[in-house]
Formats: structure tokens, sequence, C-alpha cells
């Protein structure tokens, strides 16, 4: 088993592998989430139909926030996963879950086709989105951070956080190809779809990449010790030193970080197409 000694005396290419098949995959993963907040109007207008504008669109962007609502429990459930059965079945896991539950929106009939069945699908998808992506990020960057060196490893998972942006431009642009190559009424119909069929591609893309991954040296080292944790939860939550830190972490920095985010490319966003 590879200790993480040797982890670090790898061959720089090794290195890069790890960080662009756990990048990748990530960014596809917030391709997924972000289709969602992206086409909020026209989801609003195809599956809430039987409201009034205004209210339909509210109801869309309340069902883009369940997503994240849901994010806390995703994390907790694969970080046990991790923690006992290994970093990358982890997150093969929560890749799969994100891909197939964005490809299955694709497929889901509207609310004119099956009344309310519409939406109570894409509720019930919506919060498979949101448990997997709040197991993949984490698990991504500790994947990453037990691979890399010491003195880089800031560095290194700092591509995971940068992953979201690219995410985010890969949806905007399937969208923007989509509507400018069917137009706007043909997209209204069906073209909406495409988007969230098409990471059935992506999916298969990051599977392939993080199936050809090692598990992390400081996991396989836990194995080769038996010193696996049997109870992660217990150990990371009993102490109020560990639980001050999550307090601070949760809410002192990423909700203030993640206002300004989703202010900045989601409200405005629909705020200017419903505007202009």
């Amino acid at each position: 088993m590879a200790s993480i000694a040797e982890a670090q005396e790898r061959k720089p290419w090794s290195m890069a592998r790890v960080i662009i098949a756990s990048s990748a995959g990530t960014a596809f993963e917030w391709y997924d989430f972000f289709i969602f907040g992206s086409l909020a109007p026209v989801i609003g207008k195809i599956f809430f139909a039987g409201l009034d504008p205004t209210p339909a669109l509210i109801a869309a962007l309340a069902l883009f926030a369940a997503g994240f609502a849901f994010r806390p429990l995703g994390a907790l459930i694969f970080g046990v996963v991790g923690d006992r059965l290994g970093r990358k079945g982890a997150f093969l896991i929560t890749v799969s879950l994100m891909g197939l539950s964005t490809f299955l929106i694709g497929f889901l009939p509207t609310y004119a086709q099956a009344g309310t069945l519409g939406p109570t699908l894409l509720i019930i998808l919506r919060i498979l989105q949101g448990i997997a992506l709040g197991g993949e990020y984490g698990g991504a960057a500790i994947y990453v951070a037990e691979h890399a060196p010491n003195d880089k490893r800031g560095a290194s998972t700092g591509w995971i956080q940068s992953s979201a942006s690219f995410g985010l431009l890969a949806a905007l642009l399937v969208i923007y190809w989509t509507r400018a190559s069917i137009g706007e009424d043909a997209f209204a119909t069906w073209g909406w779809r495409v988007p969230f069929l098409v990471s059935a591609v992506l999916l298969a893309i990051s599977v392939w990449m993080r199936a050809k991954l090692a598990e992390s040296p400081h996991f396989a080292r836990l194995q080769e010790e038996g010193e696996v944790t049997r109870t992660p939860l217990r150990e990371s939550f009993a102490r109020w030193r560990s639980v001050k830190k999550v307090l601070i972490a949760f809410f002192g920095i990423m909700c203030a970080q993640g206002a300004v985010w989703y202010f900045t490319f989601f409200y405005l966003q629909v705020f200017l197409e419903k505007s202009l």
C-alpha cells in the first residue's frame, strides 16, 4: 500500500491526473446543479403551469434552493461512506447519482402532460442532486488533499473550488448553444431538455476518469494498519471544538460567500431575463 510519503514522491503527471480527474468530475456536477438555476424561468412555466407567472417562478427558485438544503445531508452520508469504505468509492457514487438525476430530469413529463406528477418527480430528483453535490464537493477536496504534497495542498485543492465556475460556464454555453440552434419556441417546447440530457455524456467521462484513479494514499494506509474509523460522525461531532469550527465555517464564511455568489450569477440573470 502506498503511504503519504510515497505519494509525495510520485511523478508530477500523476498528481496532475488526480487534480484533473477530481476537478473535472466536480465541474461536471456543478454543471448538472447549475442548469436548474439557469433555466428557472423556463422550469417555472413548464412544471408549475398551474400557477400565475410570478408564483411559478418563485416555486422554481425555491426548488433550486431546496437542493442546497439537502447538501449538508449529502455531506454527512458520503462523509461516512468515504471514511469507512474509501474516498474513491464515495465520489464515484456521488458523480453517478448527480449525473443520473440530471439525465432523468430531461425525460420528466411536464405539468401539461401529467399534472402534479411532473413537479413531484422534479422535486425528488432535485433533492437527489443536492445530496450528491453535498457529498461530492468535500469528497473531491479531501481526495486531492490526501494526494498532494504538504507545500502544494492549498494550490491543489484550489482547483476543486474553481470547478464551480467552470461548471456554471459550461451550463450557460450549452443553454446558449441550444437556444441559438433551435430557436426560442422550440427551446420552450422541448429544447430545454437538451442541457439535462447532455449530462449523460459528462457522466460517462467523469466515471471513466475517476475509475482509473487509485485510492487515496492516506486511506490506503489506514486500511493497511487497521485504523479505519467505525464511528466517523461521533469522532467528528463529539468534541465541541470540532462542532464550533463547523458552525463558524458554515454560518460565518460559506453563507456570506454563497449569498454573494448566487445573487451575482443567478438572481441577476433571472432579473435581466424577466425585465429585458
